[in-house]
């Protein structure tokens, strides 16, 4: 999965220092789109030397390589580069190059959207201290924000319920949803399911984690048994596509980054 960078290591401990010329430096344009080189077959970010008149702002460390944030909302460009959106650079094979930007693409978002103090509507400053936007007028903090959703293989037997979403990624897919206010993450399992497919659930049982940067999430897989005959209604608003797929017919997504596709292939595999 993308977070799999073994014997590399992240290190997402706040820092307040100063970019040199060796670090790489993220570079986001106001629609989230990441700065790397053209026509490479890996992610090529710029470094620090590239760094113009605007703040950078430290990130996190994968071993000993550290990545910087362009902290400013003016236009930024330099020849033989250019602007690729998160889902643009998802099947670039570069080690741990797609992980680093997704995780860089997640700490933009979160500063982007927290600009203005939301008590008081103060402009905000970075904390020197820990990573926090604080307001210099009211002393609201904020801290980044993570959101929890849930990714389910529901099974019958020997087949596995596959989706397809309505707009968006076009590869099969599990259910999936984002938890809401005062459920567990056993209940948005159930919830999620009966909603897309209208399929009652029953041995709801945990099977990893993944961090998913693209859309400032955790997401939590679970297994789980449909109930009865596991007959689908399908959310068309939701949805273009729910069946059941027997093991040696499922079809795979076209690479490894993703939890959806480690719990189809291990389903697939037998090895659950």
């Amino acid at each position: 999965m993308i977070q799999d960078i073994y014997p590399s290591k992240l290190n997402n401990s706040f820092v307040n220092c100063d970019i040199s010329d060796a670090d790489f430096l993220l570079v986001f344009d106001n629609e989230g789109r990441i700065l790397i080189k053209d026509n490479a077959d890996e992610l090529i970010f710029l470094t620090g030397k590239d760094l113009d008149e605007n703040k950078a702002v430290y990130l996190f460390s994968i071993d000993e390589t550290r990545y910087f944030l362009r902290f400013g909302d003016e236009a930024f460009s330099k020849e033989g580069f250019g602007y690729y959106s998160i889902r643009d650079i998802r099947d670039k094979d570069s080690g741990y190059g797609v992980f680093a930007a997704f995780t860089g693409y997640h700490l933009w978002k979160w500063y982007d959207d927290n600009k203005f103090c939301g008590k008081c509507g103060h402009h905000l400053e970075l904390d020197g201290k820990e990573r926090a936007m604080r307001c210099p007028e009211c002393g609201n903090i904020i801290y980044p924000r993570i959101n929890p959703a849930v990714i389910v293989g529901v099974t019958k037997g020997d087949s596995l319920l596959l989706t397809r979403y309505r707009r968006g990624y076009g590869h099969n897919a599990l259910v999936a949803g984002f938890t809401e206010i005062g459920e567990t993450l056993e209940e948005t399992v159930a919830r999620e399911v009966m909603e897309e497919t209208g399929i009652s659930v029953k041995n709801i049982r945990y099977y990893k984690s993944q961090p998913w940067g693209m859309a400032q999430d955790i997401l939590v897989g679970f297994f789980c048994d449909a109930e009865g005959e596991g007959e689908i209604h399908m959310d068309e608003n939701e949805l273009k596509y729910a069946e059941w797929v027997k093991r040696e017919d499922i079809e795979l997504q076209p690479n490894n980054l993703s939890l959806t596709n480690e719990m189809m292939k291990v389903f697939k595999e037998r090895i659950v």
